[in-house]
């Protein structure tokens, strides 16, 4: 079967790790079933593992992805839950040790196939195309699970989204909206901060800039470059959500001092659970919404869709047909 995966390792240049062609089709453990893929998306993950981040060796070739919509072996039209847990874990997945994503210990998703447990598929909503049900596994539900279960925001809150452009962030921005949440965003790039306030921002600001007034929590996938503005920003017991650190992880000052003394919150966020991802499907269904997608290529095409990423000429979601 056709796949996009990783052959090797190149920290410098990723793209260059990339092989588009030929493998064999996955195999079917018990209790799992395969997902004939109609479409899937690609992810900053898959940039990392091509460096060799989160990716051992020994597995090599690794069919990257994390992110597809598809039918099941009975037809149904699915969307994959990418996070896999032990079979006997209960509770959260994301808390599992032992827990892994598609493409790290198991083949993935940019594939004509993908095998996963059968209690990772989730009814694909009939108002989303395969294209755009492909978006939500990773970027969406990240995003979800951000502002939904670890922000405490609510209605009528404001949020600070650092880095409008990226797929986690052009997701917090419409899903904050829908929910009825203040939203500002901030880009480096006025085109993005542009199409920031087309999906649903209120305001947009240039990256570090002094806001209005300070946010009951800021949505952070930046990292290094934008920590100080992002602790600023907050109001007194404010949360910072934190689910990436794509500019690195190593600010120059952790800033302690204002963290305890205006007792902010710094919370953790990593993918999310089937069940939220269900949540999120019909959350989407309710309010109208879809992912936004920068650019859909097929799945022959793959290494201009990471040529993109790579570059950051991105704003949503790239997306390959199967």
């Amino acid at each position: 079967m056709l796949a996009a995966y990783a052959a090797k390792f190149d920290a410098e240049n990723p793209v260059a790790a990339l092989e588009v062609g030929e493998r064999p089709e996955p195999a079917v453990p018990d209790g799992w079933v395969t997902i004939d893929v109609r479409a899937t998306a690609l992810n900053h993950h898959d940039l990392w593992s091509l460096k060799g981040v989160g990716l051992a060796e020994q597995s090599l070739p690794m069919i990257l992805g994390c992110d597809a919509a598809g039918v099941d072996p009975d037809g149904n039209e699915v969307v994959v839950h990418a996070v896999v847990s032990d079979p006997a874990w209960k509770g959260d997945e994301t808390l599992d040790p032992k827990r892994s994503l598609l493409s790290e210990r198991y083949q993935g998703t940019l594939a004509q196939k993908v095998a996963v447990p059968a209690r990772n598929v989730v009814p694909k909503p009939a108002g989303l195309s395969f294209e755009q049900a492909a978006c939500l596994p990773t970027a969406w539900l990240t995003a979800y699970r951000m502002l939904f279960t670890q922000s405490g925001l609510k209605p009528g809150d404001t949020v600070l989204v650092q880095g409008a452009g990226g797929g986690v962030a052009t997701a917090l921005i419409t899903l904050a909206r829908a929910a009825g949440i203040r939203v500002w965003a901030t880009s480096r790039d006025e085109g993005k901060r542009a199409k920031a306030l087309e999906i649903g921002a209120h305001d947009a600001f240039e990256s570090g800039a002094r806001l209005p007034e300070r946010v009951d929590a800021v949505m952070e996938t930046v990292g290094q470059a934008t920590w100080s503005h992002s602790l600023k920003s907050l109001k007194q017991g404010g949360t910072l959500v934190i689910s990436g650190a794509t500019s690195g992880q190593a600010p120059k000052s952790a800033e302690l001092n204002r963290i305890f003394f205006l007792q902010l919150r710094v919370q953790g966020s990593t993918m999310g659970t089937r069940t939220e991802l269900a949540e999120l499907v019909q959350f989407m269904a309710n309010a109208g919404i879809a992912p936004h997608i920068d650019t859909v290529l097929p799945l022959a095409d793959a290494r201009t869709g990471f040529e993109k990423m790579n570059a950051g000429d991105v704003f949503g979601k790239i997306v390959f047909t199967v």
